[in-house]
């Protein structure tokens, strides 16, 4: 199946996730009337995080040059627009004498944009721009007739070909086939706003071995001016943890002898149990629910994107293995059959999972396919073909699995989930964990998308791990008990 792009590079230290503890930072202050400018700066604020943080998870993160499709109103306008200047300039430079008047305009951009290109470096660079783009001379030849533009545009693409990374060689290449002025200077301005661009990703890249360093402290207390600025920031977390520790401590695992389902005891449970508990939920969000927490709101497109993972993991498992109940022995050791039967599976199965009537016709599709499949390799290999009543039986336990709260999925939705929960852990532990049976020929991409989500976690616990804290100590010791006896790992 296809697995997400999800090639992030978090600051992962050697030493364990430190133990939660309640913070000297996070504070809040009774409700009060916020005023405009506040909200302005509490917008720049999350804007300046979000940019922060994905520069640090994503090492493919690229800022790209704002192009409005085509077909909408933004870019019909600005086709319009645009249309309009440049026929406006074409006709100017065809006067005689011709009107410099907008090619001065655009001469002076093109001259700053190659100086904001400038690295500190090229002084010798800069006093050359200065000398052949002096903005005063320029006026002075249009008033004479005596401006060479061809010769100036030769200046500027000869500087650009200087500045410009590799892979605008070719860009270059087609500004010095042009000839006319007004497509040449359209030309220009349009390869130099892809060089600013290819600027600004230079310089994130040179940012991020600074930023990994920097990045827990500086996403703390970007988020704690947040919260000064919004005292209700953390209500969707501290409700998200609340709900946490409810689901943890009526989890089977935490029931002992004698416990009540109906009464769960939050003071036996860990701050590392909840959390672990927390984390995992995300792969089950509810998509129409609001509130999801703030404090994983940057994460989420690439939360959601392992969810949908697991829930198209936890198909195919259950597929595999409802067809190697039925015929594994004859036909799952042959070779590349389990791989091909994958691959059909996944193309069958592609966005099922969003609706129950997609998965009822996709899973239907997928058991017919599933018996050609085995019926295939049966014949291929010598095997005895399987009964009418076999192949009945396959196809009906495959299209069960569309069935609310199916046995099946039940039992590899767990499982999943249980191995996953080890990548929240320390790093021995996950190497250690053996694979639950049933999902060994969905290993690969279980281990991948584990170690997607043990990185998010990670970075997400060390940067937020003191507002978790003084939220999990409210609810986990309401009685005030001392701090020490927060459990951590």
């Amino acid at each position: 199946m296809k697995m997400p792009n999800l090639n992030n590079e978090l600051p992962v230290s050697d030493d364990e996730v430190p133990g939660l503890r309640v913070p000297h930072s996070p504070r809040g202050t009774p409700p009060r009337q916020t005023s405009l400018a506040e909200v302005m700066e509490t917008a720049r604020s999350v804007s300046n995080l979000s940019i922060a943080h994905e520069i640090v998870v994503n090492r493919d993160f690229r800022f790209k040059q704002n192009s409005p499709t085509p077909d909408s109103l933004e870019g019909r306008v600005k086709e319009i627009v645009h249309r309009a200047f440049w026929d406006s300039l074409e006709a100017q430079l065809a006067h005689s004498p011709p009107d410099y008047s907008h090619a001065i305009k655009l001469l002076q951009e093109i001259k700053e944009t190659l100086l904001s290109l400038l690295l500190p470096a090229h002084s010798r660079l800069r006093s050359r721009i200065e000398e052949a783009l002096d903005m005063d001379l320029i006026r002075q030849q249009t008033e004479h007739g005596a401006l060479d533009l061809p010769r100036v545009a030769g200046f500027v693409i000869g500087t650009m070909a200087t500045l410009c990374a590799p892979v605008r060689d070719d860009e270059i290449r087609g500004l010095r086939e042009l000839r006319d002025p007004a497509p040449l200077l359209r030309e220009i301005l349009r390869v130099l706003g892809l060089m600013k661009v290819d600027m600004v990703n230079f310089t994130v890249q040179s940012l991020r071995p600074h930023l990994l360093q920097q990045s827990v402290q500086y996403e703390r207390a970007k988020f704690q001016e947040i919260l000064d600025k919004q005292p209700d920031a953390l209500d969707h977390t501290t409700a998200w943890l609340n709900r946490a520790v409810q689901e943890a401590a009526t989890a089977p695992s935490n029931k002992g002898p004698g416990k009540s389902s109906t009464s769960p005891s939050p003071a036996i449970l860990s701050p590392s149990a909840v959390l672990d508990q927390a984390y995992l939920s995300l792969l089950r969000w509810d998509p129409d629910c609001q509130l999801y927490p703030e404090t994983v709101q940057m994460d989420r497109s690439r939360l959601d994107e392992l969810k949908r993972c697991v829930n198209a993991l936890t198909l195919m498992a259950s597929v595999l293995l409802v067809t190697s109940n039925q015929c594994g022995g004859a036909v799952f050791p042959l070779p590349g059959f389990v791989g091909k039967l994958k691959q059909v599976i996944a193309a069958l199965l592609e966005g099922s999972h969003h609706r129950t009537s997609d998965l009822v016709g996709a899973l239907q599709a997928v058991g017919e396919q599933v018996k050609l499949q085995v019926g295939q390799a049966l014949c291929e290999h010598g095997g005895a073909a399987l009964t009418p009543e076999q192949e009945t039986t396959l196809k009906g336990q495959i299209s069960d699995i569309a069935q609310d709260h199916s046995p099946i999925c039940s039992v590899i939705a767990g499982r999943i989930f249980s191995f996953l929960k080890s990548f929240l852990g320390p790093p021995a532990q996950k190497s250690s964990t053996p694979l639950p049976g049933g999902l060994a020929p969905v290993g690969a991409e279980l281990a991948e998308v584990g170690a997607a989500l043990g990185r998010i976690v990670h970075h997400n616990r060390l940067v937020f791990g003191p507002f978790y804290s003084s939220i999990l100590k409210r609810a986990l010791f309401p009685q005030g008990e001392s701090e020490t006896s927060v459990d951590s790992r």
